[in-house]
């Protein structure tokens, strides 16, 4: 994070599955800043793997980081936010969390389960001043294939399910190699655009294939996006 420290950025340490780092971060926030405007949550990876061979103990760790640890991050600020009336959370959520895709069962449902208790949170909330943003991205450049195309073979690379997950693995390495996907500053336009909006979307689908994803799982049913999905991969 040296390039973020030399643009002015003050970086903190913190394992987001760790509660008593968690704490300790907001407590030095707090210290330092005397307040929070923004939670910017974005930590999470993509754990994939057949539900038949991925364990439960990966499945749990893939929603402690993508869910629950977002949700502890939430709880602790959230009385901060209410004490001063105002504040601004926002979530990376995907395109993951309204559409489906084979071998990625335990990441879409930590998605598809982020997505409703954004929602649930945004009521709750609204009457103290505080908004609730979700971001949608699509696909983006970053290192998503390789993280989630190791891990995917050796969980169903060589089972019953070892030649979807060669099809899937090649799939995510030509959706995401330099040129293909949008930019990452896509996002983080997005990002700075819910912040300074007096009245922010609850939702900003963006990057390469977001809506055009979103709106097809509006219309179309599910055998027809069944097929869709699995057209594309080959």
């Amino acid at each position: 994070m040296q390039d973020l420290k030399k643009a002015g950025a003050i970086t903190v340490k913190m394992d987001i599955s760790d509660e008593e780092d968690i704490q300790a971060c907001i407590n030095k926030i707090l210290k330092e800043q005397r307040k929070i405007d923004v939670l910017f949550n974005n930590a999470g990876f993509a754990l994939y793997g057949s539900v038949e061979e991925v364990s439960l103990s990966d499945a749990r760790y893939q929603f402690e980081v993508n869910m629950f640890g977002l949700a502890k991050v939430t709880q602790l600020v959230l009385p901060h936010m209410r004490k001063q009336g105002s504040g601004t959370i926002i979530s990376t959520s995907s395109v993951a969390g309204k559409i489906h895709a084979p071998l990625g069962a335990w990441y879409h449902a930590s998605k598809h389960a982020l997505e409703g208790w954004s929602d649930c949170l945004r009521l709750e909330v609204k009457p103290f001043g505080i908004d609730v943003v979700v971001i949608e991205p699509g696909t983006i450049e970053t290192e998503f294939a390789q993280v989630s195309g190791a891990p995917m073979l050796k969980n169903s690379g060589d089972g019953p399910y070892r030649g979807l997950a060669k099809a899937v693995a090649k799939m995510h390495t030509k959706s995401y190699k330099p040129g293909a996907a949008s930019s990452p500053s896509v996002i983080a336009d997005t990002v700075v655009k819910a912040i300074r909006a007096n009245k922010p979307k609850t939702r900003y689908a963006v990057g390469k294939l977001a809506r055009p994803s979103i709106l097809m799982r509006k219309l179309f049913s599910d055998r027809t996006m069944d097929k869709m999905i699995m057209s594309m991969i080959k």
